[in-house]
This record gives structure tokens, C-alpha cells and sequence, in this order.
């Protein structure tokens, strides 16, 4: 047998074998590809009493210790209810200095009129973000395009909400920081860079069919069948991407990536010196926008929200994260804000009792169920 006939026939069999191996083989895609693998084998998706179970070990220990099981309401003294439940976002960002923060005001019990007014006399343009001033999880969140969608907005959600500037910037990021009370500085200890939910077309496929296709995006499907209703049903050109969603939220299929590797001593002084300036905040996560790396490490960025003790550092979610390391991280953030909690409890902070705890939790529930968004 020649050299030729000799690699013709390897060939055949190369082709008759992968012929053979091609249903295992899309069976095999399409088992790992299934929703419910996915979710098991990508501990992001989760349920949060599974992921925060040791912690959950943890936190009755260190409340033995305390003698409280609410020691973290200690943990913000500055912050309504140290920011860990049922805070208004306008209490915080009124605590933030003018200088990071975007142009924003409260629509609370105003006639849509003056909803309007007031956003071209605080210099505000289209489009704008609009959130329940108390919420969770982006709940109620939009980007609002114009007055038509703002007045829609006005009348649909069934709480006080804030209009904030949208700000314009390809990096958002969670910073988590954290300062002992009594300590010179503070730590940066994490920084979450959010990768937003984007698809591009193949020419073929439909939006829906892509999204079917696409675990992430699968995951928020009614979500975003509503929110792309008008080209829901159209095929994309190939190589057209389309941006499904632009509130960098988990739950809303972005992607959170660890970005501690942008830690650096020049942007952890900017955040202490930030965080210094702002009464009684020891223990949270600064979501923002910036136009760069080297732009954050000069302090020009814009603080979208603060959160207290109620934050986590969403780093750990980035795919591939180890759970066990993950679970490290969550562990020493909750040690480090017993330790703030019980430091200001010796300055004369007090912990919630039972009652208190109950009613900021009754008046938290009512507020995100009456959202109506």
C-alpha cells in the first residue's frame, strides 16, 4: 500500500468514526448544556442558603459571642440600618460627597409634572436610571430612554423612587472596603468587574433562539422576552451584537469577574481617603463607573450606590472560582465585620434588639413586595 491510499484510508475511518461519535457527542453538549447542569455544576446560580451555609455556622457562633444575634446592625453606625436591610438609597447617597457621586433626586408623592421639571432643572438628560429608593437584587431598576418610558415608569411602580444620571463609562465595578474602627486606614478587599449580557448574531439565528442557546441569558429569559419584545422574533446579521441589558446585576445575567488584580496601594488610598470622609461607614461595597483603571487609581469615577453590611464581595462569582476559596473569602469578611461591630458596640453603639430587628425586616418585606415592577 502507497503513502497515498495509506492516508486515503485513514482518512475514510477518521471520517466514518466522527460520524459515529457526532450524536454522542451533541448528546454530551446538550446533557452539560442542560439548565439544571449548568446551575449544579456553576455554584454562582446557587441558592444562597447553600452558599452562605457555613456562614450561616459562623454567625451563630460569633453571635454567642456577642450576645446578640444582630451585632452587624453595629456594624455601620452612619448608615440607616448599616446599610444591611431596608435602607434608602437616598439616606446613603446623601452621605456621599458631591464630587463621585451623579446627579440624582427622590420622586416621593410628586405629580409627574414635576417629576419632568425637575429633571431638566438638575441638568439630568435622557437616558436615566431610575430604582426604588429601597430595594434589592436590582429589583425595579430601568434605564429609562425618554419621557414617554419615564412617565410608563411613574406609573407603574407603586413606591418612592430615585432618578439618577446615567453615567457613561465601559467599567463598572463593586469595591468592597473595610476599616476597623480605631485603624489609620482601611482595606480594599475586593474589586468585581461586571461584564453586561451581550449576543451576536450569527445570521440564522433568532434573538430567542439565541437566547435559548445561551445558559446566562436563558436563565433571565422572561426577563428580557419583555424587555425585547419588538425583535424578540428577528434574526440578527451576523456579527451584529446586541446588548440585552445595562443594570449590572447578578440576577439579571451579568457576568462578575474578579478584578483583584487592579488592588493597588494608589486606588486603595483613594478609596480610604473616600470612605473616611463619609460618617460612621465602616464595612460595604462601592458600585461604580469609570473610563478606566488608570482613571480609578486617579479618583475620577462616579459612586452608583453604597452598600453596608448588607454586601458581599461579588468577586468569588467570576466562573471557575473555586467554591472553597470563594467560601474563605466569605468567611473572613464576616470575622472582619463581627470584629467592626464589636469595636463600636465599646465606642457606645448599640445592637438592635428582637423588636427593632423585626420591624426594619416587616418594613423591608412591604416595601420590595410593593415595588409592582
Amino acid at each position: 500500500m502507497n503513502q497515498s491510499s495509506f492516508l486515503n484510508q485513514n482518512m475514510e475511518i477518521s471520517f466514518k468514526q466522527n460520524e459515529i461519535l457526532k450524536p454522542i457527542k451533541s448528546a454530551k453538549s446538550r446533557f452539560f448544556n442542560a439548565t439544571f447542569m449548568v446551575k449544579l455544576l456553576n455554584w454562582e446560580y446557587w441558592h444562597f442558603n447553600v452558599v452562605y451555609a457555613a456562614v450561616g455556622v459562623l454567625h451563630i457562633w460569633q453571635s454567642i459571642k456577642a450576645r446578640s444575634f444582630f451585632y452587624f446592625s453595629a456594624s455601620n453606625p452612619g448608615l440607616e440600618n448599616a446599610g444591611f436591610i431596608g435602607e434608602k438609597k437616598s439616606s446613603i447617597m446623601e452621605l456621599i460627597p458631591d464630587s463621585v457621586q451623579p446627579k440624582w433626586f427622590l420622586v416621593d408623592g410628586m405629580e409627574f409634572k414635576f417629576v419632568v421639571e425637575n429633571v431638566e432643572t438638575s441638568g439630568i438628560a435622557f437616558p436615566l436610571i431610575a430604582k426604588p429608593n429601597i430595594g434589592e437584587r436590582g429589583q425595579g431598576v430601568a434605564k429609562i430612554a425618554n419621557a414617554m418610558e419615564l412617565k410608563q415608569y411613574f406609573e407603574t411602580i407603586n413606591v418612592p423612587f430615585i432618578i439618577q444620571e446615567f453615567v457613561e463609562g465601559p467599567l463598572e465595578l463593586g469595591v468592597f472596603y473595610y476599616r476597623l474602627p480605631g485603624a489609620a486606614n482601611g482595606t480594599v478587599s475586593s474589586i468585581v468587574a461586571k461584564e453586561f449580557l451581550e449576543l451576536k448574531g450569527d445570521g440564522i439565528s433568532t434573538l430567542s433562539e439565541m437566547v435559548e442557546a445561551n445558559p446566562r441569558a436563558r436563565f433571565v429569559k422572561n426577563f428580557l422576552s419583555q424587555k425585547h419584545a419588538s425583535v424578540w422574533n428577528k434574526v440578527l446579521k451576523r456579527g451584529e451584537t446586541i446588548k440585552l441589558e445595562e443594570i449590572g446585576n447578578h440576577c439579571r445575567g451579568t457576568t462578575f469577574l474578579d478584578g483583584n488584580q487592579f488592588i493597588t496601594p494608589k486606588f486603595e488610598a483613594v478609596i480610604d481617603g473616600l470612605s473616611k470622609k463619609i460618617p460612621g461607614f465602616y464595612f460595604g461595597r462601592y458600585d461604580l463607573r469609570a473610563k478606566s483603571f488608570e482613571a480609578l487609581e486617579n479618583g475620577e469615577f462616579q459612586i452608583l450606590e453604597l452598600n453596608g453590611a448588607g454586601a458581599e464581595p461579588a468577586h468569588i462569582y467570576q466562573p471557575g472560582f473555586s467554591f472553597w476559596k470563594g467560601q474563605k473569602v466569605l468567611l473572613h469578611h464576616w470575622k472582619v465585620l463581627f470584629q467592626i461591630s464589636m469595636g463600636n458596640k465599646k465606642q457606645g453603639t448599640k445592637f438592635w434588639n428582637l423588636k427593632e430587628a423585626a420591624a426594619v425586616k416587616t418594613k423591608h418585606k412591604i416595601a420590595i413586595n410593593s415595588i409592582g415592577i
